[in-house]
């Protein structure tokens, strides 16, 4: 009989607290692992400060301080711009909506993308695995109507990264403050409005009892996919079998989670409407168009400074210019058969 393998265990940090429906995610990854290794990997996982603060768990994989982490590549932004596109980014991205965004990842050449960003871009021992789908998200929480874009010039909104320079570019003043910071703000009344995520996640923090309009959908994340990253060292010492467990786990969380993700955001939807009095409404055509176009502006200024920034975009245009007009010609809209046995009230 062969030996037994030793457990290896995985200590790894989220960038958001255990509060989270985030971090239910990568509880259900790390169960995973656990069940499809019959518990030769056990991941450790922990909220977000537990070992170091939320926006140092890129470093802190690639030092080793810790194993890995659950997070967002948007948060990276500020070391290369291009990191946003990872996640999706604003505008679908180019018209894609997660299915044709995951195709383009595990089909057209993005996985090798990423691998490419953090090794030769970032220079960061790290492999990236997507597993998460935080998407599509609302615009966001309002203290009057948002009628036309006129009303949307001049807020003071929390919104992030690249989202809120084209926010900006349309006219709002936006700050960047993390999501904990964001209720306190809200009753200091030193912000107008703020987007977070949407729906399950928006009624955990407690918005409906400081903001009464709530408006979706938005174009600045509606697709968003989060990752694992794990050390390469790391990584490697797991060997191919464990390696491509670890894959295969992520890829069926990222499936079954988000789809049940779906019916939590219907519930908290029902609720914040029934039991808080939100009026929950329709986002303005305008304000899509507008959003359309000033992150045209945006991205084509990114591409000029950052050439990384332009082969990515490039890259996920070339995709999206065949998979999207197929979509178009194939898919039924979603409002013909939704109006049809669901009518709006």
């Amino acid at each position: 009989m062969a030996p037994a393998q030793a457990q290896k265990v995985l200590k790894m940090q989220a960038t958001w607290p255990a509060s989270r429906t985030l971090f239910e995610n990568f509880t259900m990854f790390a169960r995973r692992v656990e069940e499809l290794t019959d518990g030769q990997v056990k991941i450790e996982i922990m909220p977000a400060g537990r070992a170091i603060s939320a926006f140092e768990v890129l470093e802190a994989t690639h030092r080793k301080v810790i194993d890995g982490a659950h997070t967002w590549a948007g948060y990276w932004q500020g070391k290369n711009s291009a990191a946003i596109l990872f996640t999706g980014g604003p505008g679908g991205p180019w018209g894609m909506d997660h299915q044709d965004f995951l195709g383009w990842m595990w089909w057209g050449g993005g996985q090798q993308l990423v691998e490419e960003f953090y090794r030769e871009h970032l220079k960061l021992n790290v492999v990236s695995i997507p597993v998460l789908i935080s998407s599509p998200q609302a615009l966001g929480w309002f203290k009057k109507r948002i009628e036309t874009l006129a009303d949307f010039k001049g807020m003071k909104c929390r919104q992030t990264g690249v989202a809120g320079r084209i926010f900006n570019e349309m006219g709002m003043r936006t700050v960047n403050i993390p999501g904990d910071e964001i209720m306190p703000a809200a009753e200091r009344g030193t912000i107008d409005c703020a987007e977070w995520i949407g729906g399950v996640e928006d009624l955990r923090f407690g918005f409906q009892t400081i903001w009464k309009f709530h408006y979706a959908p938005s174009l600045h994340e509606s697709v968003s996919i989060g990752d694992v990253l794990i050390n390469g060292d790391v990584w490697k010492d797991l060997g191919r079998q464990h390696q491509e467990i670890i894959r295969a786990a992520a890829t069926e969380v990222l499936i079954k989670w988000w789809v049940g993700w779906q019916k939590q955001n219907a519930d908290a939807v029902r609720e914040l409407q029934e039991k808080h009095k939100v009026h929950v409404l329709q986002t303005p055509n305008e304000i899509h168009t507008e959003f359309l176009k000033a992150w045209d502006r945006v991205a084509a200024r990114e591409a000029e400074r950052n050439p990384f920034f332009k082969k990515v975009m490039d890259h996920q245009k070339a995709w999206a210019s065949s998979v999207v007009p197929a979509k178009r010609l194939y898919f039924p809209a979603y409002r013909i058969a939704a109006d049809h046995y669901w009518p709006e009230k």
